[in-house]
């Protein structure tokens, strides 16, 4: 039997096995199954800044403009983002918890055919063509039904999107094929599901596992109880071990304590839902801090900034970093959870490097 992994070597595993040797855009994305997405960009946006560690020569946009180019979709897993398309299976047909009314569903008929006719269209020439008028969102603002309506029937698979203009979503028809609907083949689909968030986001705590379960009900809603008994299944066929009474969890053919999972002498400034640091859970686990995600806290109320990126040196994450671009020069402003190591001059020569990265990345 293999001697149980300790804290320091899950620390080193969950580092350098998501933080590969840079490769293609495509495999990148492949190797961690889904890019989380987001909307804010400070220096960039989410996506951008966790594939630049990993895609060779990536700069920032760059998933945007070569996304038609490539099999890949926008979709909903445990959150909004970027995934392989051979993904799509697993989820669609995906039923929505909440189901439309006839009302809706006549609307959601009329834009469809009238996507289907044009191939691709911008929100505003649904709009224009509608005019729904005005909802209240999530928020309890008001937003533009069009938006909303286009929203739901991408959510719901009738929809998907071709690409992106500036920013705006352009919608194209989406083809899914008929899942199977047998008992048998919806727990398969819920088992591949457990599966690609643990690939994603090994180690994980066991209430880290449980949480990962409860989001999968986002991006597979039908699959609930199917999801409920893969989990059961995985807690039986995860490799995982106890540590300080946390049960961790990680993929069986896997070795936390292998030679292969060594960290390197680069410092990295990571997105903050950059599978190193999403689960925080893990993060104050391993770390022994807490880090927060403070865009949409009061800036009075703020500890570490509007986005601060956790700051990785090694395999330990020291501190944080909110960067901003002026006049073409980079200006971060640097923080750390205890001790500085700035005094040690591998630390501030590999921070130097990591400096120029970002630079390039920002703008070319």
């Amino acid at each position: 039997m293999p001697a149980t992994p300790t804290l320091d070597d899950l620390r080193r595993y969950a580092v350098a096995r998501t933080l590969f040797t840079p490769t293609t855009l495509l495999t990148a994305i492949r190797r961690l199954g889904f890019v989380q997405a987001d909307p804010i960009r400070a220096p960039a946006r989410a996506q951008d800044l966790t594939l630049r560690h990993r895609v060779k020569g990536y700069q920032a946009g760059d998933l945007e403009r070569r996304y038609s180019r490539l099999p890949i979709e926008e979709d909903f897993l445990v959150n909004y983002g970027f995934l392989p398309r051979e993904h799509l299976s697993l989820m669609h047909p995906r039923v929505s918890r909440r189901p439309w009314d006839a009302s809706t569903r006549r609307k959601a008929a009329e834009v469809l055919a009238f996507v289907q006719e044009r191939g691709a269209v911008h929100p505003r020439e649904v709009d224009q063509a509608f005019a729904h008028g005005r909802v209240t969102n999530y928020w309890g603002g008001t937003s533009n039904a069009s938006t909303h309506l286009l929203d739901g029937m991408h959510y719901r698979g009738m929809l998907r999107i071709a690409r992106r203009d500036s920013g705006t979503r352009i919608y194209a028809v989406a083809e899914h094929a008929l899942a199977e609907g047998g008992k048998a083949a919806r727990l398969q689909r819920a088992n591949a599901l457990i599966d690609l968030v643990v690939r994603k986001y090994a180690p994980l705590p066991s209430a880290s596992l449980t949480y990962l379960a409860r989001l999968l009900g986002y991006g597979a809603p039908h699959l609930s109880v199917e999801i409920q008994q893969a989990l059961r299944l995985a807690r039986e066929r995860l490799a995982g071990c106890i540590i300080d009474g946390t049960q961790w969890y990680w993929p069986a053919e896997e070795n936390p304590r292998s030679r292969r999972y060594q960290a390197d002498e680069q410092v990295r400034l990571l997105a903050p839902f950059d599978p190193v640091a999403w689960d925080r859970r893990r993060f104050e686990l391993l770390w022994g801090w807490v880090y927060r995600f403070e865009a949409y806290t009061p800036a009075a109320k703020r500890r570490f900034g509007y986005y601060a990126l956790p700051l990785l040196w090694r395999d330990q994450v020291v501190g944080w970093a909110n960067v901003t671009v002026r006049d073409g020069a980079l200006q971060p402003d640097i923080g750390f959870a205890s001790a500085s190591p700035m005094k040690d001059v591998l630390f501030r020569n590999a921070l130097d490097d990591e400096l120029e990265r970002m630079t390039r990345f920002l703008t070319g």
